[in-house]
């Protein structure tokens, strides 16, 4: 029996070594492979780098910035307050950490929402602020979702408030940084509050997560976020010499690491724009990759075809004049052979824009094409929202969709036009 006991002690040993294996394993990164970035400016989405920015992956806790996109939509409107009370169900206080520790029966105002969500990522108080407006946190789900379609967020989905694992919850570091754009565009005022550095609730002091935002020259938000399946993900915005930057890193090492990446991505952002340098324009997925969900592609409009230059005529030749008295005409010239009809690239017949608007400022621009892409829908397929920008004093934004074809081009006008929309086309060399 002893020499059984001995005999056993290497199994034991084993198995406690397998076991220690799996336990580290498990907690390893589950997010190897995940990893993708881009930087873009925020004044016109032009993007200045980009490495795998139509990666699907898990957005986290970033989730909560489109919470906060439509709670600021809320505030905006008149139907909610920064002093309104919303009600803490049970569903709300039972979320996992980061947390208030909010009670079923308590209400929290507005305001301690938003800095609750911007400062210490509450997952109680982001399913707080769903309740409050979709009435369910499902329901607010597909609000979500419904208002990524709108911004152009075509490979976002929603299933929660708070950003907490769930296999159908994905998007994008482009499709996060069109949110981040369309929130510091559109709600200039409540942007502030990414900037909040600390935050007081029921005596506690609460610090925020962004450590970036402390330590980087110029930052000033926005959200921080982590699950295993994702890794450290960041959304960061960064003013420097007045020009604003956005970033997004997708399945960082740690939160050190990635904040360093990013510290590193937006000064070579700022180096090349302070450079002039050409722009990187990241395309939009491959088509196959996108016939999950519907909505618009965030890819920019493909190149337009260089202008035809004819080749110059050669110099007539001036006619002898007849041996008469009277100068005969010269005969008219022998009719031109007619041109090979040249068919159109995929680049040509996919370069048609429509016009629906031009304003002096971005926003209204901004919310101009949003409404014509949904409005239009399946229409216009893998069109994207273009706002292009006129320079001048002011300068004029023009409201598009791009990357069209002929015929989705005339029929999205139609459509607009029997909705009461004005549309304008604008050819491939227009």
């Amino acid at each position: 029996m002893h020499s059984r006991c001995l005999g056993g002690f290497p199994l034991l040993r084993n198995f406690l070594a397998g076991v220690a294996l799996l336990v580290l394993l498990s907690a390893s990164p589950a997010w190897a492979g995940r990893y993708a970035s881009i930087i873009v400016d925020a004044e016109n989405g032009k993007v200045l780098h980009a490495s795998d920015p139509d990666l699907r992956s898990y957005p986290a806790s970033l989730t909560k910035v489109m919470t906060l996109f439509l709670l600021f939509d809320e505030l905006e409107s008149g139907r909610l307050r920064l002093d309104t009370p919303l009600p803490v169900s049970a569903h709300a206080s039972a979320q996992a950490p980061s947390k208030l520790g909010l009670r079923p029966g308590e209400t929290i105002a507005v305001r301690d929402i938003i800095l609750a969500l911007v400062t210490k990522s509450a997952n109680d108080a982001a399913v707080v602020a769903a309740e409050g407006i979709g009435g369910t946190e499902l329901e607010f789900a597909q609000m979500m979702t419904r208002k990524a379609q709108q911004l152009g967020m075509s490979r976002t989905v929603y299933r929660n408030a708070s950003g907490l694992p769930n296999p159908g919850q994905v998007s994008t570091v482009r499709d996060q940084a069109i949110l981040a754009r369309a929130l510091i565009n559109r709600h200039a005022a409540e942007y502030r509050y990414f900037s909040t550095r600390q935050f007081v609730w029921k005596g506690q002091t609460i610090t925020t997560h962004n450590r970036l935002m402390l330590r980087y020259p110029g930052a000033d938000g926005i959200k921080t976020g982590y699950i295993a399946a994702s890794g450290f993900n960041l959304i960061a915005s960064a003013v420097r010499n007045g020009h604003r930057l956005v970033g997004v890193v997708f399945g960082g090492t740690s939160g050190t690491q990635r904040d360093n990446h990013m510290k590193d991505l937006l000064d070579r952002g700022f180096a090349r724009v302070q450079a002039g340098e050409s722009i990187e324009i990241a395309g939009p997925p491959p088509a196959d990759d996108t016939s999950d969900i519907p909505g618009l592609t965030a890819g920019r409009l493909p190149p337009r075809p260089a202008p035809t230059v004819a080749k110059p005529k050669a110099p007539a030749v001036a006619a002898k004049p007849a041996p008469t008295r009277v100068a005969a005409k010269a005969p008219p010239p022998p009719p031109a052979k007619a041109k090979p009809v040249k068919r159109p690239t995929k680049a040509e017949a996919e370069s048609w824009v429509i016009q629906v608007g031009a304003f002096k400022e971005f926003r209204p621009a901004q919310q101009a094409a949003a409404k014509a892409a949904q409005t239009l829908g399946r229409l216009i397929g893998k069109g994207a929202i273009d706002v292009d920008k006129l320079k001048g004093s002011p300068p004029i934004y023009r409201a598009r969709l791009a990357g069209l074809s002929q015929s989705q081009a005339r029929a999205a006008c139609r459509r607009l036009g029997q909705a009461g929309q004005g549309c304008k086309l604008i050819g491939p060399n227009t």
